[in-house]
């Protein structure tokens, strides 16, 4: 089929006109296009709008992670534990470091990981938890704190799909040693394609970030009678034999950024009506089963994911993506293959797990258009088909 009537968007939101303006703006003035006031800008809105101490703005939020895994001083025999359900990236940088992935299962209902999944693979080689806040719902950050200070172990938040998200109040990123977060093109807050934020909660550690994002540049530490002796800025390690990375995002992109925060509230709101109105009017079939949000939390709604139970009625869901998308042209997908199936990580030697709740519902799973930008009519059609192809399905 080549046309849907509702697609599974790659595109989390469309731009306002001021959005616009913002960024033609830039392009005609900005000197430089890169590491400006609009870096710092972003930044220091970032941190007071979420919260946090000390935020930087990245490429991505892949590069968030490869510098969160830097900091976190992982050596080669050291593990990791973090989910096998989520992207790939939320795996790569901490494997990059020659440490060892631990594979997490995750809680059924929240289908996050937790401290009773994380505690039976806790050892003496252990050193950081990798938390994701997955299809917008953060982990059980609290629990997973006191279990990380137990046991003396660096904490890292993968908020790629959480900005907004809260527990108690607090906000996404402000639990762990680091957070990272993403403004790629799927995000419920997007900088022109990619970007990121890196949230560091130690001024110590912070003070490293900007020489490792951005290729170990800083100033000559001696005063200059001659600014350009012996040269425009100096190069150095942050940390001893840890070589830097240029992880940097332009003045466009942060500008944007800016100007997005301003809105994320109401786009998160209007998320979450959404959200629960496909809920109530598809809780008739208990064969689908959304994600449960626990009593405090905030969900940011990123994606609206389910699990399709149609053993009752012999059904897969694979039928029931087939129908929706073949008889009522609406594009579900299935997303986040456990990573300990993909060849990348079986050929390094991370392809044994026992997470059965990860497995079962991915070979279950269902996920739905839910860009910001769906408009009211194809919002309600997905919703009337999806209740006709759950009619049909029980009845076949």
């Amino acid at each position: 089929m080549s046309a849907f009537k509702v697609n599974f968007s790659g595109r989390g939101h469309n731009y306002t006109r001021n959005e616009i303006k913002v960024v033609t703006d830039v392009m005609r003035s900005a000197d430089p296009l890169t590491q400006g006031r609009y870096q710092n800008e972003f930044e220091e809105k970032f941190s007071k709008w979420n919260g946090s101490n000390y935020s930087f703005a990245v490429s991505s939020c892949t590069a968030a992670l490869e510098l969160s895994a830097l900091l976190c001083r992982l050596r080669p025999g050291d593990e990791v534990i973090l989910p096998g359900h989520t992207f790939c990236a939320t795996a790569i940088p901490f494997a990059r470091t020659g440490a060892k992935l631990i594979w997490a299962d995750i809680d059924p209902a929240t289908r996050t990981i937790s401290e009773k999944t994380i505690q039976p693979l806790i050892s003496r080689r252990t050193r950081a938890i990798i938390a994701v806040h997955l299809y917008g719902l953060m982990a059980p950050m609290p629990e997973i704190m006191r279990l990380a200070k137990k046991h003396n172990l660096r904490v890292v938040e993968d908020c790629a799909q959480a900005i907004g998200a809260a527990i108690g109040g607090i906000k996404a990123g402000n639990f762990g040693d680091f957070a990272c977060f993403s403004f790629h093109t799927h995000k419920n807050m997007t900088t022109l394609g990619e970007g990121g934020m890196l949230v560091v909660k130690n001024k110590s550690v912070a003070r490293m970030v900007p020489g490792l994002r951005h290729n170990g540049i800083r100033p000559f530490s001696s005063k200059r009678k001659r600014y350009w002796v012996p040269a425009m800025g100096n190069v150095d390690f942050d940390l001893d034999h840890v070589w830097p990375y240029n992880f940097c995002i332009g003045e466009v992109q942060c500008a944007l950024g800016t100007q997005l925060l301003g809105r994320v509230n109401g786009m998160l709101t209007d998320r979450t009506r959404r959200a629960e109105k496909v809920k109530a009017a598809l809780a008739p079939y208990p064969e689908l089963q959304f994600q449960h949000t626990p009593v405090g939390y905030r969900h940011a709604f990123h994606l609206l994911s389910a699990l399709y139970d149609g053993k009752p009625y012999r059904k897969t869901n694979d039928d029931f993506i087939n129908l929706m998308a073949f008889t009522y042209g609406v594009k579900l997908v299935v997303q986040y293959y456990p990573l300990y199936r993909y060849p990348l990580f079986v050929k390094a030697g991370f392809g044994k797990a026992h997470c059965p709740n990860t497995d079962y519902f991915f070979d279950n799973m269902v996920s739905f258009p839910f860009h910001h930008g769906l408009s009211d009519r194809d919002f309600n059609y997905m919703i009337q088909s999806a209740t006709k192809t759950l009619d049909r399905l029980q009845g076949s």
